[in-house]
């Protein structure tokens, strides 16, 4: 298999229906904005993050990837046989027990923070912003275009990239600053 297809040449780019649309679409925006964060998460966990959040970030980018495959695939052409991109409930309530795990180590919240601590706590920061821009896409794309799932899966996971954040400066000993 090539990589160039030529075909995305003239500004489109086909979705698994068949379809063709501009590179300027809104789903793809949306689903780019996902593969964006799927690769930020790749250099949170090159920069170096310690367990238990390197293993959660490696299945969140798996996740990524399946809700990425749903994003493109408005027909619902592939999502039917391939389980493999399936986002589920269970999927969010695996990042809410995550949440609920981390949050219970960390000191509690009195106010904002700002953005920052050590490195990985500011790529996760940083990441975070990253996950609520393609959240901000999906939502664009309007009420019913994608499963009730997909939507609370990213909103839930921006939640945990905040709580990983700082669970990362606890990790390196570092004090976050309060604004």
């Amino acid at each position: 298999m090539k990589i160039y297809t030529k075909t995305g040449d003239a500004g489109e780019t086909g979705l698994f229906d068949g379809t063709r649309v501009p590179k300027s679409d809104a789903r793809v925006a949306a689903y780019g904005g996902v593969d964006e964060l799927g690769a930020w998460l790749g250099v949170v966990r090159a920069g170096g993050v310690a367990e238990p959040l390197a293993a959660m970030l490696e299945r969140i980018q798996r996740d990524l990837f399946a809700l990425g495959a749903r994003l493109a695939d408005p027909a619902h052409r592939i999502a039917d046989r391939v389980t493999k991109i399936a986002v589920s409930a269970e999927d969010v309530a695996r990042l809410e027990g995550w949440i609920d795990e981390l949050d219970a180590r960390l000191p509690p919240l009195k106010r904002f923070i700002l953005a920052g601590g050590s490195p990985a706590g500011a790529r996760l920061h940083y990441a975070r912003t990253v996950c609520r821009r393609a959240e901000r896409h999906i939502v664009a794309l309007g009420p019913g275009a994608v499963e009730p799932e997909v939507r609370a899966y990213v909103n839930r996971l921006s939640d945990l990239l905040f709580v990983m954040a700082r669970a990362a400066n606890v990790q390196a000993g570092v004090t976050e600053q309060e604004w």
